[in-house]
């Protein structure tokens, strides 16, 4: 019966932990075509520049892969070492994303503040040399969601020097529209974003679930495997 659970908890962990390894694969090669095709995806952070959406994949992907490919090992081989090193490591994970999870909802409006502080600084890098990656990324937020600046497209009056905005603010491309108020989407860029996630908040939510549970399952499958290595070890000896 011990070897039947055994076997069974072995092809369990072997097909959760390829699954898992597969989908770092994707996220990876999502980061990586991201940096081929469009650069520094959506760069808007002057102090954390490479802080981008290419980068975020790059690393979730191989972490996630990195993982995986431990469990699937360790499972593969019945080796309990690998087995402990994948239930410590993806534990350390589980415990970070719930951490930073309370923090996200214990500090809402300081994060929100440091947020729209933050972009505010790096308005002032748009179009200027080395800030590409900045600058693109303003303009296809501005694009996207029908915005105009941080908090107000008035945002832009000190950065531009004038009463005046990036074209990407400008929803009828007129000659000098970007001087030309009546021209320009008037919501703020943040407040469309964050009405934006409060639109998708179940589907956000309902991804966000899946990786918790996704984690306790390895956790769960890769305990129960170890406990039985050790106990069948100790059965033969």
């Amino acid at each position: 019966m011990g070897q039947h659970c055994l076997q069974c908890m072995k092809y369990l962990l072997f097909i959760f932990n390829l699954i898992f390894w597969l989908s770092g694969c994707g996220i990876l090669g999502v980061g990586v075509w991201l940096v081929v095709t469009q650069g520094n995806f959506v760069t808007l952070s002057s102090s954390f520049p490479s802080l981008t959406v290419a980068n975020f994949f790059i690393a979730a992907g191989s972490v996630i892969m990195i993982v995986g490919f431990l469990g699937c090992i360790g499972a593969v081989i019945e080796n309990r070492c690998l087995l402990l090193s994948f239930f410590v490591v993806l534990l350390i994970i589980f415990l970070l994303e719930m951490i930073v999870g309370i923090l996200f909802l214990c500090c809402q409006d300081e994060i929100n503040q440091y947020a729209k502080k933050e972009l505010k600084r790096g308005l002032q890098f748009y179009n200027t040399s080395g800030n590409n990656d900045l600058t693109n990324g303003w303009d296809i937020v501005q694009t996207d969601f029908r915005c105009c600046g941080v908090v107000s497209y008035e945002d832009w009056f000190s950065v531009l020097n004038g009463k005046k905005v990036p074209a990407s603010c400008c929803f009828k491309l007129v000659s000098d529209c970007s001087s030309t108020s009546d021209t320009w989407w008037k919501d703020p860029c943040y407040d469309k974003v964050i009405k934006w996630l409060k639109e998708n908040i179940v589907a956000i939510c309902i991804f966000g679930l899946c990786i918790p549970v996704l984690q306790i399952l390895g956790l769960v499958f890769s305990l129960v495997m170890y406990c039985q290595l050790a106990k069948a070890e100790k059965h033969y000896s």
